[in-house]
């Protein structure tokens, strides 16, 4: 029997008052491109919460998103506020399974504690000292444990830091306008910082899987802003060409997308470029039922686009990835 997972950046999938396109015509446009994927566990990216009156913000516009497709009636779990209240405002991240999930987690410095740094470009005051502050990731990872026939399957969702420079005080001029390209610099340093930070959380969450078992079923999906051979997805495929240890080759994850034509091998189009920054990673000991990958990019709009405008595209931005897995033992 055949396993598809997919992962698919809905690109702030919100129904707020007034906003354009309007979350039918989101609808409309992305529902077609839901169910083609066919999937059996749907790793889904920035997901926004809804308020409504007397109830805790939930995920309401997903819930109109899924209506009437074979996803409304998949467990599911997604990424909470800090007490488990309710969903975040923003960017949430969402797991849904055709198979039952025993057991979620939601990680964020749980793993790796935020580092300390020291701005060097923030205006300062006369007299005034920068100090040293924690450098923390805003998403946590969505960690699940899913029955799959007679095995666990652990599914990790990503969404890491976009590599846009973070703020740095004093040095924007307007939203857009950077005061000097070294406070750029530094902004981006920062992201950068946070973007690896994340990835190895996520690598020490996968190292603790495999210290239980070292033939898990593990997946890591999501939206990586990085490509295959940058660092923060180097961080979590841990090569033996890079850790120089061959006793850790069991460990090693290994991206689906290098099945795909490289001609065909990119997930979201920027200025003309295409590039894969989504990504499907599994464990060594799925690769024997591993069939093969799609990425559904035929009708992506370049990204750069939307930003030099006011119009916004219905579509995400991003195309959904999926890894096609055979396994005979599941009935």
């Amino acid at each position: 029997m055949k396993l598809r997972i997919a992962t698919f950046n809905l690109e702030n999938l919100d129904d707020k008052p007034g906003q354009k396109p309007t979350l039918e015509e989101r609808i409309a446009v992305i529902r077609p491109q839901l169910l083609r994927l066919n999937a059996d566990i749907l790793c889904l990216q920035e997901v926004n919460g809804q308020e409504e009156a007397g109830h805790p913000r939930r995920l309401l516009a997903l819930d109109a998103f899924l209506r009437d497709t074979p996803y409304a009636g998949f467990h599911r779990v997604s990424t909470m506020t800090g007490d488990g209240s309710q969903v975040c405002d923003e960017r949430n991240l969402v797991i849904l399974s055709r198979y039952e999930i025993q057991e979620h987690h939601q990680y964020r410095h749980y793993y790796a504690p935020a580092p300390q740094y020291r701005i060097v470009t923030a205006e300062t005051t006369e007299g005034e000292e920068q100090k040293a502050k924690k450098i923390t990731w805003e998403r946590p990872i969505l960690h699940a444990r899913i029955s799959v026939g007679d095995r666990v399957l652990d599914v990790i969702n990503l969404h890491l830091k976009s590599r846009l420079p973070s703020d740095i005080k004093g040095q924007k001029l307007d939203q857009y306008t950077w005061k000097t390209a070294s406070g750029w610099a530094e902004g981006f340093f920062l992201s950068s910082m946070k973007r690896v930070g994340q990835a190895l959380e996520a690598r020490m969450l996968i190292d603790k899987l495999f210290d239980t078992d070292e033939d898990a079923w593990i997946v890591v999906c999501g939206d990586f802003n990085a490509d295959f051979d940058e660092v923060p997805v180097e961080a979590i495929r841990g090569e033996v060409e890079n850790t120089g240890n061959g006793g850790l080759a069991r460990r090693v994850m290994l991206p689906c997308e290098m099945s795909i034509p490289e001609s065909a091998r990119f997930s979201l189009y920027h200025r003309g470029r295409g590039r894969m920054l989504d990504h499907l990673l599994v464990s060594r000991s799925m690769l024997s039922h591993y069939k093969g990958s799609e990425v559904h990019n035929e009708l992506l709009h370049d990204e750069s686009i939307a930003f030099a405008t006011e119009t916004k595209f219905p579509e995400s931005d991003h195309a959904p990835v999926i890894a096609e897995f055979g396994l005979p033992d599941i009935g």
